[in-house]
């Protein structure tokens, strides 16, 4: 089986030690991966080093041109991606496709946005010019989550470079195929050398040398809040600028006068994709009372009816990331039916035999679960929906605010007066009304309150995130 293994500097990179790639559909390698550490690591910040001034000289109209073109050989390489990302999370092939449609959107979003990210002028007194500057970091570096790798990825390397930075992707341990194939996509594109660099490996490794690495100037993370603490501390430690996007456990409140049959497709959906692993999963539903069961019934209903295996086949539903996270979410669900919480569908690890082997977890729907127990506080990470009922707007909005997290939330109604109370009320970085999106469009901001995480990647704001702001005064 091919090695895959770092590309620094435009080329591929060997490490002394590999671990397997393991399909969480079989259980079965899909080959080994470079298991980069400080080396690695000092290597393509050394790399990225030397590139990086020359980038930042050439012109934004340069820089937008070779991300569209990167943009175009994304599309033009989707499928094999695609497939790629299929085979490393579990994550059914359209859904995959989809992630390659949107990796190719950033792409060339940025490539839009670096022509018009302009500075200001300030008109301080008659005989003084004073005007801004976005100026970049220089070397960043990104650690990305397993679920969404090509998106991650994208909305990480795109904004960065546009502006003149020259970054490193530490892809995660489960899915590094994809950074790497998109780093050469990159150098076919015409992005230099050196610029662009993945270092693979373990977290607490590879991941923990690009933290700690005093060339790196500011740092990124997607992932757990436990870790993103841990990074945030190593950053404080040498005063680097970071941009967390951590757990999230968003609330969907649904009022007697929403469309139940819309809100019901959409609780689905927003639960189910990429099998529920999804920092922005509407993971709660908080339901008036008075339409409980109505709902709870259509739900049920759409769960039971979605088609389960492997991401080739691409199901509605596919396996989890591994056998350790499919062993942490049964964990939680078992833990939750010890307290009041009833499983309406699901609870368990599907039976059939084709199945076997793959960190599969069926669609699972509980009701009645205490606000303060684990399951309705802490992030599962798994195709688990949990249901509260409320009577009053602010027993609905003490519910949605009552976790440690604040990533999204969505409100189910047709009062416009409400819908505006609500979302001014709901503590979240993304409030929907009337629909879900899990996290938006590429030109949407992105990120959370609370331990949720901290500044915003995605739409304009990124660019300001890579960006440094001078300020030049001259008497005239």
């Amino acid at each position: 089986m091919e090695i895959t293994q770092s590309f620094i500097d435009g080329e591929s990179v060997p490490s002394a030690d590999t671990y397997d790639n393991i399909d969480p559909a079989t259980g079965r390698s899909l080959g080994p991966v470079a298991r980069s550490g400080t080396e690695e690591v000092d290597r393509a910040v050394q790399a990225a080093a030397a590139a990086q001034p020359a980038w930042n000289a050439t012109l934004p109209e340069h820089r937008s041109a070779v991300l569209s073109r990167v943009a175009d050989l994304v599309d033009a390489n989707a499928e094999a991606l695609a497939r790629l990302e299929s085979e490393d999370t579990g994550k059914p092939l359209g859904q995959a496709r989809t992630d390659a449609t949107v990796c190719a959107r950033y792409f060339r979003f940025y490539a839009h946005a670096i022509d018009t990210y302009y500075g200001e002028t300030i008109p301080l007194a008659a005989d003084q010019l004073v005007y801004t500057r976005r100026e970049p970091f220089g070397v960043v570096g990104s650690i990305i989550a397993w679920n969404y790798p090509m998106q991650l990825l994208a909305r990480a390397v795109a904004a960065a470079v546009a502006t003149g930075n020259a970054t490193i992707i530490k892809p995660a341990d489960e899915t590094p195929r994809t950074a790497v194939a998109i780093a050469r996509l990159a150098i076919e594109a015409g992005m230099p050398p050196g610029i662009f660099n993945v270092v693979t490996g373990i977290g607490a490794e590879a991941g923990a040398a690009l933290t700690a690495h005093p060339g790196v100037a500011h740092l990124g993370f997607v992932g757990s809040t436990q870790i993103g603490s841990t990074i945030a501390h190593a950053a404080a430690d040498r005063v680097v600028p970071t941009v967390l996007e951590l757990g999230g456990k968003s609330a969907q409140i649904v009022f007697p006068d929403a469309d139940l049959d819309t809100a019901a497709t959409f609780l689905t959906k927003a639960i189910l994709q990429n099998a529920g692993q999804t920092c922005s999963a509407g993971s709660r539903l908080l339901v008036h009372h008075s339409i409980h069961q109505e709902l709870l019934s259509k739900v049920a209903d759409h769960f039971g009816k979605v088609s389960i295996g492997p991401g080739r086949e691409d199901p509605d539903l596919g396996p989890l990331v591994s056998a350790k996270q499919q062993g942490r979410v049964r964990g939680m669900v078992e833990t939750a039916l010890e307290g009041p919480g009833e499983v309406i569908v699901g609870g368990t690890v599907p039976d059939e035999e084709r199945l076997a082997g793959g960190a599969y977890f069926s669609p699972t729907l509980i009701d009645g679960v205490d606000p303060a127990s684990q399951i309705a506080q802490e992030e599962v990470f798994g195709p688990v929906l949990v249901s509260m009922q409320f009577d009053t707007e602010e027993e609905a909005v003490a519910l949605a605010n009552g976790t440690d997290y604040a990533l999204l939330g969505a409100i189910w109604t047709k009062d416009l007066s409400r819908a505006h109370r609500m979302a001014a009320a709901v503590q979240a970085g993304q409030v929907y009304v009337n629909t879900y999106g899990a996290g938006g469009g590429v030109e949407l901001p992105f990120g959370g309150f609370k331990k949720s995480g901290y500044g915003r990647e995605k739409g304009r704001e990124a660019l300001d995130a890579y960006t440094q702001t001078k300020t030049v005064i001259v008497k005239l």
